[in-house]
């Protein structure tokens, strides 16, 4: 079970309530979105708890991306002695 009650970015229909508290409990995100749709049909107060929480709910943090492209430098690659990410030096 996840500790972080976040709405999901990539599981997401409308704002990724269902997609987040479907991680949160381990769960089929489908199973997650019949529940809502039956609370509609029987009790009708579905839209109002998901409106409620889109609303309080905090979106899941960005994944980090590393960047595709090399940095400019006055130097071709080949003449590179350190990675200039990790300092380490360039083994050739």
């Amino acid at each position: 079970m996840n500790t972080q009650f976040t709405r999901s970015r990539n599981d997401k229909m409308i704002a990724g309530v269902c997609g987040g508290i479907a991680r949160y409990f381990n769960v089929d995100t489908t199973i997650v979105r019949l529940l809502f749709v039956l609370a509609v049909f029987l009790g009708g107060a579905s839209p109002l708890i998901y409106l409620v929480l889109w609303l309080v709910m905090p979106e899941e943090p960005a994944a980090y991306t590393a960047p595709q492209a090399l940095p400019d430098h006055p130097r071709p690659v080949e003449q590179w002695k350190y990675d200039p990410y990790t300092g380490e030096p360039v083994r050739k």
